[in-house]
């Protein structure tokens, strides 16, 4: 089983993100996303922002993870 996590940009750069993911700020690989602009969220796998989500996604998100990890 694979699994991401949501997280929200702060800053982009030379194809590098700086992501904060509940409070955890990270450097994240920007390479498979185009026009990637902070404030927006992202789902992150294995070092890379794969995915744009929305707000509502990474909301789902938050609640299905705090749930498997109670």
């Amino acid at each position: 089983m694979c699994v991401g996590l949501s997280a929200k940009v702060i800053s982009v750069k030379d194809g590098v993100a700086i992501v904060d993911a509940s409070g955890a700020k990270r450097e994240v690989s920007a390479e498979l996303l185009e026009d990637l602009e902070p404030g927006e969220y992202v789902m992150v796998h294995a070092g890379a922002a794969i995915a744009k989500i929305t707000d509502d996604d990474k909301s789902e998100t938050d609640k299905l993870k705090e749930e498997y990890l109670k």
